[in-house]
């Protein structure tokens, strides 16, 4: 008579188990814990170039004017009759909101730069309540505007045979360091709020060589 296998006893099994549990919640948990230190939702996406540009007031604006502070971009024309208003309208939301917070600019750059001088885009500020100070309207010379969309924000912009522009209707958010870290499109649901909350995660951020306060 040959010896059966012995089996093991009802609390080994339970253990086996229990320990395999374990190990796998565990290798997931550090997966996961991977992941997030991996991904960072707002990653620089590009650089914005150099750049310099005449304001609504005549007044040169250069990309050093804007280091130091958060601004979200957007490219527009006076003349569009396509989603131009619409994406002035949500800027001019997001202007309302935020006329107290000091280190956050909008900036409108036009793509039909031989119609939109600093006059045209003054008068098409005014109308909509814009400060100067803090919501900057754009125009240079054509073909700046357009290796600075392309090339430098990463935008389309296309012409059709009369010279009409077709371009993006994306809004960039760019950091204090002038790095684009987020795009949105502008049929994305809640576009404003989502600004609101990607500015504030940039505003949140550490000034790079600032230090802090130390207890007198």
């Amino acid at each position: 008579m040959s010896d059966a296998p012995k089996r093991l006893p009802f609390a080994a099994w339970v253990i086996a188990f229990a320990v395999a549990g374990l190990l796998i919640l565990a290798a997931s948990r550090l997966f996961k814990s991977s992941e997030r230190r991996s991904v960072d939702p707002m990653a620089p996406i590009g650089v914005i170039p150099s750049f310099r540009f005449m304001t609504q007031e005549g007044k040169t604006l250069a990309k050093e004017d804007l280091l130091g502070k958060v601004w979200v971009a957007d490219f527009i024309f006076t003349r569009c009759n396509g989603p131009c208003p619409l994406m002035t309208s949500r800027m001019a939301e997001i202007a309302r909101e935020l006329t107290k917070t000091k280190d956050v600019r909008l900036v409108s750059v036009t793509v039909d730069p031989g119609h939109d001088t600093p006059g045209v885009l003054r008068e098409y500020a005014s109308r909509m309540q814009a400060d100067p100070s803090r919501w900057i309207f754009l125009t240079g010379p054509k073909q700046e505007i357009d290796d600075f969309s392309r090339k430098g924000m990463f935008q389309a912009l296309a012409y059709d045979a009369n010279g009409v522009p077709t371009h993006s209707t994306r809004f960039l958010v760019i950091d204090r360091e002038g790095r684009i870290r987020r795009t949105r499109n502008l049929d994305e649901p809640e576009v404003v709020q989502k600004l609101f909350m990607d500015i504030g995660n940039l505003l949140r951020e550490p000034v790079i060589g600032s230090t802090p306060e130390t207890k007198q």
